[in-house]
């Protein structure tokens, strides 16, 4: 069975206005502080910082069961809101940040480089992700992988969406952040590759033009990572609950495992152009699960739920070899009734009538 890990970027708000803040610095602090003590017996730190002060990022390990997967990154996210709390602020699982603000950009060389580079397009990139990682056996089978599971990454972006506000505003989106990222000029859906050599060709002539500082900015929606022997899946939004990051990470392994037995099967890939591939990205975006979606199969606009079951029964195979099927299924059918984190952060805001209030609802349910 493939190991699966996640990683998630949170924002940092401050516990009375649900201003995002600049604290990554002492959140962090806190962590190194504490020698990795409550991070487990391999002593590792639990937190990292991310290009802007105002959020931090935290990673499961590699594990093979879901449950342990939903332990890690409760425990996780747990022990993020701890340092968070040493440090006087909140974590909260928010993809964007529903109130204005001004990022501060970290410190660092890396960083000063891309704000140089970039300018207002990193300033204003204050996006959290949710980042999952499936073991594959060799650079082969990844790309083969990746270039068969193309068409389905955008009804992964519908799911997680949880970003429907920016600088204080309803975009009318569902994931905004996937608008956002998008900004960065190597980011995004892609052609297919065909070998491992192609695809690293690819990235070193991306890297080759200087406009990318290294490869650690090769910003595919799917590509091989470049220290763990893994597919690594970007296009998901930070999900407000736990709960939905596995559902995630149990369909993208579906995914996976899928993909592998058809290219070890001898079927092609399927060959969707990138046009399409980005005109899908923009519909999951702006719908999430509350409007249309293009399915992966037909290319057509269908309804989102006609879209989840058709990637439910692509998978359903190897869910079931996974023993994922049941828990699949069920999370999806509460995903789609209880709403994705954009739907609920709607709610809450017709709920309380401001925005500020809904962030603080949300940061106190990000560890539950």
């Amino acid at each position: 069975m493939r190991s699966v890990g996640v990683e998630e970027e949170l924002l940092l708000v401050d516990p009375r206005t649900g201003e995002p803040a600049a604290s990554a610095g002492a959140v962090l602090a806190s962590a190194l502080s504490s020698g990795g003590r409550a991070a487990g017996a391999d002593g590792e730190i639990p937190l990292e910082k991310e290009l802007h002060k105002e959020q931090v990022e935290c990673a499961t390990r590699p594990v093979t069961r879901m449950d342990e997967l939903h332990e890690e990154i409760r425990r996780w996210r747990a022990e993020a809101a701890r340092h968070a709390e040493s440090a006087g602020v909140m974590v909260a699982a928010l993809a964007t940040c529903p109130l204005p603000v001004e990022p501060t950009l970290s410190m660092g060389e890396r960083y000063q480089w891309i704000a140089r580079q970039f300018g207002l397009s990193a300033q204003e990139q204050l996006t959290c992700g949710c980042h999952v990682h499936v073991s594959v056996d060799s650079d082969e089978e990844g790309v083969a992988v990746l270039d068969r599971i193309r068409p389905w990454l955008s009804v992964l972006t519908a799911l997680s969406a949880n970003s429907p506000f920016w600088q204080g505003e309803d975009t009318g989106y569902g994931s905004y952040r996937g608008r956002v990222w998008n900004r960065w000029p190597s980011a995004g859906p892609v052609d297919l590759f065909g070998t491992p050599e192609r695809y690293h060709e690819r990235v070193r002539a991306m890297v080759a033009t200087g406009a990318i500082r290294d490869e650690g900015m090769i910003y595919f929606d799917a590509r091989l990572a470049a220290s763990y022997p893994t597919v690594e899946i970007r296009v998901a939004d930070v999900c407000l609950d736990a709960s939905t990051a596995v559902l995630l990470a149990a369909l993208v392994r579906g995914l996976v495992d899928t993909a592998s037995r058809e290219w070890r099967a001898g079927r092609p890939s399927p060959a969707v152009d990138t046009s399409l591939l980005r005109l899908a990205a923009w519909r999951a975006a702006r719908s999430g699960i509350d409007g249309p979606l293009v399915h992966p199969a037909t290319l057509r606009e269908a309804s989102s739920e006609a879209v989840v079951r058709g990637l439910y029964e692509h998978v359903r195979e190897a869910l079931e070899d996974n023993g994922d099927a049941g828990f699949v299924k069920a999370a999806l059918a509460d995903l789609q009734a209880r709403g994705n984190g954009a739907r609920v952060q709607r709610d809450l805001l017709r709920e309380t009538g401001d925005l500020a209030a809904t962030v603080l609802r949300c940061a106190r349910r990000t560890g539950a």
